[in-house]
């Protein structure tokens, strides 16, 4: 059944002047080649990867050990605020440029010190493929940054343990512009704030697909060991795929799309497996026109937060809108112990074409859950 375009595996390298990105982006990203044939290269240190990542050369990055970022700065001590008042255990609110003051006014504020690594992501240039050897290949206590880059993939790494405790203690992977950036086959745990984020530039062609979210862990903002800042698409033109994705113990933003008056952001979310989500998984705020379909919800308490955006998550009774925007039925979505969409705008589909899925076939939900839990997150890929 699974014998096209989601076995990509059936291409992995043999020799080390082979190694490059395993199998095809599809959707947006369909068409990247990040570092195309350079030559594969390990770094010696973790200033060698964050020289590598940043310059103007395009380049294959093999990483086959976990470079570990924490403490190799030092540690920052500054005030922070507590936002939420529940137990145990919340995050708290690092004062990032006022953020407290100007948000959180009457919260209760401490001293807090936290690791100076992980709000300094590493910057990641054009051209360049970022690759994890087996299953152990990652970035600890510190994240990625995309500004304006183009044609990069970043494939079977870890990305964990960004000062976890606190709100803008650090994201896993921020794109501020860009396109043709394939995130595929990665795992992340235990970040402070985002795992995954859009800032106001336009990030288009791009697809997060076969990735392991993994919300459980000690510190939330919603204080049930479930992390809250999954994914954030913000940017003012998204054209984004999430598809294949495996989100886990995670109580929101599972994505948040939009929320900003003037953009817009067209996200197509398929074939996704969300499991055991105390809140909420996906969020269309001001400006999102969102089209989930696949999507297998597995105990998820609401599987669509009513927002001012425009969100379409069809059930087996409603795939036939779809016909006339798209040129083709919606594939149903599969609630099981969880509650179900109240409301659905059809109107949303009006940011889509069939090409939104390019290059991949979407699988029933049934078939997607099998799927994405067989084959999600790092060591599939090699």
């Amino acid at each position: 059944m699974f014998s096209f375009n989601l076995l990509p595996w059936a291409l992995v390298a043999l020799t080390p002047a082979l190694v490059a990105a395993i199998g095809d982006p599809f959707g947006q990203a369909a068409g990247t080649t990040g570092g195309g044939s350079a030559t594969p290269a390990t770094p010696s240190s973790n200033a060698e990867l964050e020289e590598w990542l940043s310059d103007s050369t395009a380049r294959v990055i093999v990483l086959d050990s976990i470079f570990d970022f924490t403490g190799t700065e030092g540690t920052t001590t500054g005030t922070a605020c507590a936002p939420w008042t529940c137990s145990p255990d919340p995050q708290l609110a690092i004062d990032s440029n006022s953020w407290c003051e100007n948000y959180q006014p009457d919260a209760t504020t401490s001293t807090v010190t936290y690791d100076s690594a992980g709000p300094s992501p590493l910057v990641v240039g054009s051209n360049k493929t970022l690759l994890g050897s087996g299953s152990n290949g990652g970035i600890k206590g510190k994240g990625l940054k995309i500004t304006d880059g183009s044609n990069i993939i970043i494939q079977n790494i870890k990305i964990t343990d960004i000062n976890a405790q606190y709100v803008w203690g650090g994201d896993a992977l921020q794109i501020d512009g860009g396109s043709n950036i394939w995130i595929d086959h990665n795992y992340f745990q235990h970040i402070g704030r985002q795992m995954v984020v859009t800032g106001y530039g336009a990030v288009t062609k791009t697809t997060f697909s076969n990735n392991v979210f993994n919300g459980e862990g000690t510190y939330s903002a919603t204080c049930n060991g479930r992390h809250y800042w999954v994914g954030l698409f913000l940017g003012g033109g998204d054209q984004i795929t999430f598809a294949l994705n495996y989100l886990y113990k995670t109580s929101g933003r599972g994505p948040h799309v939009g929320g900003t008056d003037g953009y817009y952001q067209d996200v197509h979310i398929y074939n996704n497996y969300f499991v055991d989500i105390e809140g909420h998984a996906i969020d269309a705020g001001v400006g999102a026109k969102v089209l989930a379909e696949g999507n297998y919800f597995n105990t998820v308490t609401t599987p669509l937060l009513e927002d001012d955006g425009e969100a379409y998550v069809p059930s087996s009774d409603e795939v036939s809108a779809c016909s006339a925007t798209i040129g083709r039925t919606c594939v149903a979505n599969t609630f099981t112990s969880s509650g179900t969409p109240s409301t659905n705008v059809a109107n949303a589909l009006a940011g889509f074409t069939d090409s939104v899925s390019e290059g991949a076939t979407i699988l029933t939900a049934q078939e997607a859950a099998d799927y994405v839990q067989a084959n999600a997150g790092v060591g599939i890929v090699n």
